[in-house]
């Protein structure tokens, strides 16, 4: 068999457990905390908000929106992990500007035959992505907390984050 990506990844796990000194994190975040951002390769959420293990909770999925699949791990994250804030991060330059969510569909059911139950999320603008993140999180009935929800964008060409008003 020939070796994949996953290999290659499982070859730094030794390293790590040697280095290991977080087997005492607590399950509740340190900083109560839950960061929502896009999977993209180029953001680095531990990076760039200087996280360890035990800090925060982190979310990541395509655009950092926020579906319901969100709204679900954030419920659970405030309601029985005591998470109090939440930080949504989109990026500038993020790949899902370029998805159009009918096409999308549209492209697989074409190759698969099925038609997905959930919308792609894409979206033309990253501020108006996040702005749209805050709004769902401020109208969820079963976060806890929405008195500290912020939303950011990240620059990827320079590593500034502003925040979004």
């Amino acid at each position: 068999m020939d070796a994949t990506g996953t290999d290659a990844l499982l070859q730094n796990v030794d390293a790590y457990r040697r280095t290991f000194d977080k087997a005492d994190a607590a399950k509740v975040p340190r900083t109560g905390v839950a960061v929502v951002a896009c999977m993209d390769a180029r953001l680095n959420p531990f990076g760039l908000l200087s996280l360890s293990e035990g800090d925060a909770h982190v979310i990541r999925n395509a655009g950092g929106v926020v579906t319901d699949d969100t709204l679900r791990s954030l419920t659970i994250s405030q309601r029985e992990l005591g998470t109090t804030d939440v930080m949504v991060v989109g990026h500038h330059d993020c790949g899902m500007r370029s998805i159009d969510d009918e096409a999308f569909a549209v492209h697989l059911e074409s190759q698969t035959g099925s038609r997905p139950a959930w919308a792609a999320g894409g979206f033309a603008d990253p501020g108006d992505a996040v702005r749209e993140s805050l709004a769902r999180l401020r109208d969820c009935p079963f976060l806890a907390s929405t008195g500290h929800i912020r939303g950011f964008l990240y620059d990827e060409s320079t590593g500034d984050l502003t925040e979004v008003a």
